[in-house]
């Protein structure tokens, strides 16, 4: 169950991570605000992926972008801000409610990812109040 979970979890991080890539590319304009977000995002992934078996956990990051189609980036960048923020709110939801099964050391990475996943969230809205 562990090493599933931590599989499903680092997925779950190169999709994000996948996102970020492609408003970047589609909006360069925001690589200063959105390099160190992405940063962590990596870094999430990472740290799932060194207790996951799962050999999909462990591909490396362009092997996995190229495995799944980019995601539609909308064509303005407030539009396209808001989109991450609602797939980072949704992991971080997701990964929430995931820590109540959990076992210990597991529970607390994705405690922490969520935390972290919801202060992204919080960071690539505060512009728009």
């Amino acid at each position: 169950m562990s090493a599933r979970a931590r599989a499903r979890a680092a997925r779950d991080s190169r999709g994000l991570l996948g996102q970020y890539d492609a408003v970047l590319t589609a909006h360069p304009a925001l690589a200063e605000r959105l390099r160190p977000l992405r940063a962590e995002v990596a870094a999430h992934a990472v740290a799932f992926e060194e207790g996951a078996a799962s050999p999909t956990a462990t591909a490396s990051p362009s092997a996995t972008a190229s495995a799944s189609p980019s995601p539609a980036v909308p064509a303005d960048e407030r539009s396209a801000l808001a989109a991450l923020a609602t797939a980072e709110r949704s992991l971080a939801d997701q990964r929430a409610t995931a820590l109540l099964d959990a076992p210990g050391e597991l529970a607390r990475l994705l405690a922490a990812v969520a935390a972290a996943g919801a202060g992204h969230a919080y960071l690539l809205t505060k512009g728009d109040q």
